[in-house]
């Protein structure tokens, strides 16, 4: 296995043109690979390993790591760690995918965002805005083991939220982040890893929160309460593999 001290990784890096977002990193760590710095079947270094030595957040490993295992070229095994695919000799060297954000920086500027939403959203408020947001509570608490049904209604809860504010940019705000993230092939790979029965159920818990605090008209309750529940599925979505 490559010692990643070693100089050539860090000239590998400088070749990139100093493009540390996810899809740069996973570039990088595709070249190690087929260059052959590590072996069909063998494990890579550890999230923070590779974090150190790429100069790059945990989070950044993290949707590299995820963007690889889309593109089949490594395999996340649970509890073990992360392994480069034995079948990779099959697979063409080009590794490309869309440019945008990924999932965890998608959630974390949500997180910043919709918790302001969800302050101005009880102050501004009305009665039928209640009664839209509360639909989609129930919605999402009768199809607790439906997932498909469970985020089609978080979805709409989050948007209801974000229309009782009576401002469409930041409705459109909320919408486009939502959607951005769950047509993205690296959400529906991080889910497959850590979206489980347990995580709706806590959100659920959390968004009974937000909803109670919107209908207090209580800002601060209600920023706080969406800044919790986000910040919850981040670490969720961030925890060791190994």
């Amino acid at each position: 296995m490559t010692d990643l001290s070693r100089q050539p990784f860090n000239q590998r890096q400088d070749a990139e043109g100093a493009d540390r977002s996810y899809l740069g990193l996973a570039k990088q760590i595709h070249a190690l690979i087929a260059a052959g710095d590590f072996a069909t079947g063998s494990r890579l270094p550890s999230e923070r390993t590779l974090a150190d030595k790429f100069n790059v957040s945990r989070t950044q490993v993290r949707e590299a790591i995820i963007a690889l295992e889309v593109h089949g070229v490594v395999e996340v095994r649970g509890g073990s760690g992360i392994y480069v695919a034995t079948d990779l000799g099959a697979r063409p060297v080009t590794f490309e995918l869309p440019r945008g954000p990924g999932p965890i920086e998608t959630l974390r500027a949500r997180a910043l965002i919709e918790s302001e939403v969800a302050a101005l959203a009880a102050t501004e408020r009305k009665d039928s805005d209640l009664d839209r947001i509360f639909f989609a509570l129930t919605t999402m608490r009768e199809n607790m083991h439906d997932k498909q049904a469970n985020d089609a209604a978080d979805r709409q809860f989050h948007l209801c939220i974000a229309q009782a504010t009576g401002n469409t940019v930041l409705l459109h705000m909320v919408t486009a982040m939502w959607d951005c993230a769950r047509s993205d092939p690296l959400w529906e790979k991080i889910e497959e890893h850590f979206h489980t029965t347990a995580l709706r159920e806590a959100s659920q818990e959390d968004h009974q929160r937000i909803f109670a605090a919107i209908m207090a008209r209580d800002p601060a309750a209600a920023r706080e309460a969406m800044q919790t529940h986000l910040a919850r599925v981040v670490s969720e979505f961030t925890q060791a593999w190994r």
